[in-house]
Formats: C-alpha cells, structure tokens, sequence
C-alpha cells in the first residue's frame, strides 16, 4: 500500500506535461507532414523528440494516477483505493471511447492505448515498489520474447503507416499488446514506473536532484551501451535488439525513456518549487491541466489546417515543421489560458468528470 502523500498540488507536474505535449505535436506534425525522418539540424531536432516525448506523457499519466490512488491518511485506506480503482477504470472506458474515434481520424492515436494503461495501472498500484520494478522488466522480457516468435510486420503498410485489420478482433489484440504505435508490452511500463516515482517525495528537492542526476546517468549510459552495440552488430535483429528507437520499443528504449522523462520530471519540478508564484509557472502550466483537450485539438484542428493548406502528404522541410508546431502550440497556450480564466477544466475533462463521476 503507498503512503498518504501531500495534499500541496505539484506545479512543476503541469509544465512537464505541456512540455511532453510540445513533444508530441512536433512528433506528430513531422509524421504527417512527411519529416519525421528528414537529416540536418531540425531534422535532428525532431528525431530527438520522437517517442521520448509520448514516453515521458505515460509516465507523468502514471504519476498523476499513483497520486490520485495513494490514501491521503491511514484510516479507511483500502475503501479509498478501491474507489479510486473503479473511478480510474471508468475513465479509462472513456478513453477507450473517445480513442478509437480519434482513430477514424488520425491511425496513430494514443488514448485507446492509455486506457488499458490506466486500467492494468490501476489494478497494479498497490503493488510494492519491488514488484513493480518486476512487472517492468517482465513487460520488456515480453517484448523482446514476442518479437523474437511472432511477424512484427504483419498488418502494417509502412508506405502509408496505416494498420490493416485492426478493427479485428485478431487485428487489435496485436495492435493493443504487440506491433502498434504504443502497444501494451512493453509501454505499460512507463506507467508503472510514474506510479512508482510518485511514491517519493516530490516536494524535496533532494528527490528532484536525485531524477535529474540518476536520469541523466542512465539516459549517457544506455545512450552508449546502444551505440557500442549497433557498431559492433552484425545482423539485423541484433541492431534492432539494442536501438534505442520506439518501434520496436525494446529493453534500451524503454531506459532511455523513463530517464528522459525523469530528468524533465525533476527539473519542472525544481523549476515549479523556484517560481511557484510567478506569472510564467501559471502560464506555462495551464496547458497541461487540459492535454486531453490539447492532444484531441492538436489532431481535429491542427492537421485539418494543415490538411487544408496542402501540407500533408507531401514531404515538407524540417524547419518548416518545427515552425508551424511551435505556432500550433503558441496558439493552445493562449487559449489554455484564456480557458481557465473563466473555467476549472478543460472541455473533454469536464466532460469526463460529468461522463465518469
């Protein structure tokens, strides 16, 4: 059972999740506008960004949900878990739902995913630190066994990136656990190791310290591990083992981003404790109290403009993509903030609270 945590709201958390969100509509963009795997400097850019940005948003979801899930005093603590256990699998039905209607729209959704990551999250949470960090390195034995014995392949269409058969039943259980953008094994993950950084204490800075420096750390070393061992490969599979990239998300990759993500998780937080009154925290905040709206808008709004322009479907320039992504994410600061001037949350959080209770 976790310990009861402090009721003081972690600032630093909001910003992390705005800036994974920047992340993630730079990584997106570049998928659609054909760049994501453009060189040069923003082409290196992007590349840095694609699947720490998306890992570092499952991890701070497992930090949110380990805060949520973790009594607030010893008494009656089970009941609140219990509780917090059926309101978290309520929402996760609603991502689930509003996931695989962004998937009319945009093949490389990621809520459908989260929702079976809060759902096994939350059935998970009460485990010791121990046995998470087991559930962690079995999810990436996993992988790597699947890899190994099943097609990766199967279903995709690498020249369009779209997934044949996933509204199969056969289709989407490989899609969920096994080949797609996000699958289950191994990224589920990411979620419990949030639950488990929650269970420190994020109001020290000794702790913020220790993310950043351990981080770092890790990130140099797997960084280099990886490199060793992609010029010393001789085959394929071998590279693919020890690559660091998201698809296939295997052992290095998973490190590389839990490390990434808790340098950022520490230094927003240094940051959030530094400035916890300024203008800028509130302003660069506001937006990660409304991701889901801001990720859902990224898609409708952002790629239909682009869409409209003509630029999608054609490769575009690195810089170009980069500029109109920062533009895109300039135009939600603005909004989030003019939204919360005049309402607590965001439109498709409110309505998950009204939908989920």
């Amino acid at each position: 059972m976790t310990k009861p945590i402090t009721t003081n709201r972690l600032h630093g958390l909001d910003l992390a999740r705005f800036l994974a969100y920047v992340g993630m509509v730079i990584v997106n963009f570049s998928v659609v506008m054909g760049a994501d795997d453009a060189g040069g400097l923003f082409g290196s850019m992007i590349t840095s960004f694609q699947g720490r940005a998306a890992a570092t948003f499952v991890v701070l979801a497992g930090v949110g949900l380990g805060l949520s899930l973790a009594p607030k005093s010893s008494n009656d603590s089970t009941t609140f878990l219990t509780k917090g256990v059926w309101l978290t699998t309520k929402r996760a039905g609603f991502l689930l739902v509003a996931g695989l209607l962004n998937m009319l729209v945009f093949s490389a959704d990621i809520l459908h995913y989260y929702s079976f990551y809060f759902f096994f999250g939350a059935l998970l949470a009460s485990n010791s630190k121990t046995k998470l960090i087991g559930f962690i390195v079995l999810l990436n034995v996993v992988s790597v066994f699947l890899l190994l014995t099943l097609d990766f392949d199967k279903g995709w269409d690498y020249s369009t990136l779209e997934y044949a058969g996933f509204w199969t039943p056969e289709g989407f259980i490989r899609n969920l656990f096994f080949n797609g953008w996000h699958p289950v094994i191994p990224w589920l993950g990411f979620l419990l190791y949030g639950i488990i950084i929650s269970r420190i204490n994020l109001h020290s800075r000794v702790s913020q310290k220790r993310l950043i420096i351990w981080g770092l750390l890790v990130f140099v070393l797997t960084e280099m591990l990886s490199k060793l061992m992609l010029r010393l490969a001789s085959d394929e599979l071998t590279q693919i083992l020890f690559a660091t990239d998201s698809i296939p998300a295997m052992p290095l990759y998973s490190l590389a981003g839990m490390s990434v993500a808790s340098v950022i998780v520490g230094i927003c937080l240094m940051f959030g404790d530094r400035f916890a009154n300024s203008r800028m925290l509130r302003l660069l905040g506001a937006p990660g109290k409304q991701t889901l709206t801001l990720y859902i808008a990224h898609i409708l709004i952002g790629m239909s403009i682009l869409d409209e322009l003509g630029m999608i479907g054609v490769a575009q320039p690195p810089a170009l993509v980069l500029a109109v992504a920062l533009s895109f994410v300039a135009v939600m600061l603005i909004y989030a903030n003019i939204w919360q001037a005049y309402f607590k949350r965001g439109p498709l959080e409110a309505l998950m609270r009204k939908v989920t209770g």
